[in-house]
């Protein structure tokens, strides 16, 4: 049976900084513990300041495996200067430029799960083109261009094992609803026309799929 965070945990996931909600973290947190079971590391693309990361990092840590995290820690699209999501307290102020590293690190240190997370630095498809070994969970929630999604989703989504979820945050099938693009959204299309895999679950905008079938 899955447990749910303990209120530490929960908490520090509140306070991070971050855009997800309760409801689809308890819903990554959920999928994290099940994928923690065929025993292989979960990872995720887009850290940002690691609120998403503590769920991922304290299912990790139960099921006795390693959370990745994948980011340049430079902000995506949105976050940059002058856009809705932008926050100056992310700004290098000897650079002038966004490193989200410093408040993801402090994020973990104040969880207590530093040591159950390895911070890979660096752009996506880089990373990917240099992994090679199977992953037990996939949690894509970097860029939302189509070009950012597509290489996450190319990258990455061929190491989940068979039985392995891959899971895809804001997805907005409705324009009405979506406020960075769809490019999630697409992608998530792509996921289950390519036979590769079968949706699990859906809360809010986040997308649970299985692997049951080759390819991507």
């Amino acid at each position: 049976m899955t447990a749910a965070p303990t209120p530490e945990i929960l908490a520090a996931f509140e306070a991070a900084k971050g855009f997800m909600p309760t409801d689809e973290g308890l819903a990554l947190y959920a999928a994290a513990q099940e994928a923690g079971r065929l025993g292989l590391p979960l990872l995720e693309v887009g850290t940002y300041c690691g609120r998403s990361t503590i769920l991922l990092a304290d299912a990790a840590r139960r099921a006795g495996v390693t959370a990745l995290t994948v980011d340049h820690h430079r902000g995506s699209e949105e976050q940059q200067p002058g856009w809705e999501y932008h926050d100056p307290e992310t700004v290098d102020p000897e650079l002038g430029v966004m490193d989200t590293l410093p408040a993801f690190r402090r994020t973990l240190h104040r969880a207590g799960l530093e040591e159950h997370v390895v911070a890979l630095v660096g752009r996506s498809p880089q990373i990917a083109a240099l992994w090679r070994a199977p992953l037990g969970l996939v949690f894509v929630d970097g860029g939302h261009t189509d070009e950012h999604a597509t290489a996450d989703y190319e990258g990455w989504a061929p190491h989940v094992a068979d039985g392995g979820l891959l899971v895809v945050h804001d997805v907005f099938p409705d324009p009405v609803d979506e406020f960075t693009g769809q490019a999630p959204y697409r992608l998530w299309l792509r996921a289950l026309g390519s036979g590769a895999f079968t949706e699990v679950s859906a809360t809010g905008s986040l997308r649970v799929l299985r692997r049951t079938g080759t390819g991507v």
